[in-house]
């Protein structure tokens, strides 16, 4: 599996129309945000300035952006993971990994030297970038500010940026390390649509320096976001009831997960309380089995032992959950 999140492969071999399956392959709030009606000249006049500003003005309140920083808003982080290696000074990048693939990919696309490293404590001298996920895909492992401000540094010294990818971070905003851009050459990615549960908006930020924000806006161009996903990623970011009220339903919900996958023989090994990371023996066999029962979770290629599951959106997805993991392999 390259991603989680496309059941075309799952439904081409084990049949079934999307309805028919339980989706828990991606990290994203199965219980998303209420889209409001839009507006129709959202839809039918190009994206206005005003709007634009509308939205990152939402954002820097909710990821605590400094005044000093700026923060650019792009058609999804995937779009800023594959601008960024085309815009960092030259020079190698590490990443700390296992992570997810496509920073990797976007970095050896650009013909970059790339090194795999275990924790910002190994970076070589080779590297003049740094790529971090934090909270990590999919082990949802969590680096402290002050390694970041180290590595930061270190950086800084070689002319290189570290790059920290929080798309997983709204679940715990103490995590997101927006305050330290406006000193450091550090450039935060903050996607919108996993908290949210709005992934098809397609909608991310970059939060940096002035320097490297006005370099990657100027990289985006103008119109980067469509109209509906300014509206809509504004009045959400907005909304700090609901995400307030979201971060304890989440939590909840993936202990109740947690519980059912202990009850199916797995053990819990790391995630966040978007998605759960699971240890099996066999977990290759078991991720088959349950494709047959039209469930679809996540396995990797690196590890033949480890399946990520992400949230059911309801009592009755967990309990299908725990009736397939009850049938023997």
């Amino acid at each position: 599996m390259k991603h989680g999140g496309d059941l075309t492969a799952a439904m081409a071999r084990h049949g079934g129309d999307a309805a028919d399956w339980l989706e828990l392959s991606t990290g994203i709030n199965p219980r998303s945000w209420p889209i409001p009606t839009i507006d129709a000249d959202a839809w039918q006049r190009l994206p206005s300035q005003a709007d634009e500003t509308a939205l990152c003005d939402a954002a820097r309140l909710a990821y605590e952006v400094p005044d000093e920083s700026g923060i650019v808003a792009a058609a999804g982080t995937q779009a800023l993971i594959q601008w960024l290696p085309q815009l960092a000074a030259p020079g190698g990048v590490a990443i700390v990994g296992p992570t997810y693939a496509e920073h990797a990919l976007a970095w050896r696309n650009a013909g970059r030297e790339l090194v795999g490293i275990a924790s910002l404590d190994d970076i070589p001298e080779q590297a003049r970038h740094v790529v971090v996920v934090n909270p990590n895909n999919p082990d949802g492992r969590i680096v402290e500010h002050d390694s970041l401000r180290r590595a930061a540094a270190q950086l800084r010294r070689r002319g290189g940026w570290l790059v920290i990818d929080e798309a997983f971070a709204d679940v715990d905003p103490p995590i997101g390390a927006a305050a330290l851009t406006p000193e450091l050459p550090i450039v935060v990615l903050r996607s919108f649509g996993k908290f949210y549960g709005l992934a098809g908006v397609r909608l991310g930020f970059a939060i940096a320096g002035e320097a490297i924000a006005r370099r990657i806006a100027l990289a985006l161009g103008p119109w980067s976001c469509s109209g509906p996903a300014l509206r809509i990623g504004a009045a959400a970011l907005r909304d700090r009831a609901w995400a307030m009220e979201t971060r304890d339903e989440l939590r909840e919900q993936a202990t109740r997960l947690d519980e059912v996958l202990r009850g199916g023989g797995l053990d819990i090994v790391g995630g966040t309380p978007l998605f759960r990371l699971a240890r099996h023996p066999e977990a290759y066999r078991l991720h088959e089995m349950l494709a047959k029962q039209r469930i679809w979770c996540r396995r990797f290629d690196w590890a033949d032992d480890l399946l990520r599951f992400g949230l059911p959106g309801d009592a009755a997805g967990l309990d299908r959950l725990a009736a397939a993991l009850a049938a023997p392999l």
